[in-house]
């Protein structure tokens, strides 16, 4: 059962709604790079969505947990909008290149 979190009103939220993603890029470095690149963007609304990520044997591993269908939707397809970005930029200019 996941942890309630209290809003600004007080009222106790239930992060019951999350969603699981991974994304194999079949090498550490490329996950990596993807990894740094959407480290940097935050959740907009933190006390309604948690996001973690985490890169394991070339995956790149996101948990997404949220107070409400809608706020998960809403960061889940967000994020997949940048993933496929920095995904498809590693695939055009990231073979070869050196860090």
């Amino acid at each position: 059962m996941a942890a309630p979190v209290a809003d600004m009103a007080g009222t106790q939220l239930q992060w019951e709604f999350n969603c699981d993603l991974e994304v194999d890029y079949e090498s550490e470095e490329n996950a990596s790079m993807v990894y740094a690149a959407l480290a940097v963007d935050k959740e907009l609304q933190p006390d309604k969505v948690k996001r973690q990520m985490e890169v394991s044997n070339g995956k790149l591993i996101v948990h997404f947990e949220a107070v409400e269908a809608r706020f998960l939707r809403a960061s889940f397809s967000a994020f997949v909008d940048v993933l496929t970005l920095a995904t498809k930029t590693i695939e055009e200019f990231g073979q070869g290149m050196e860090l």
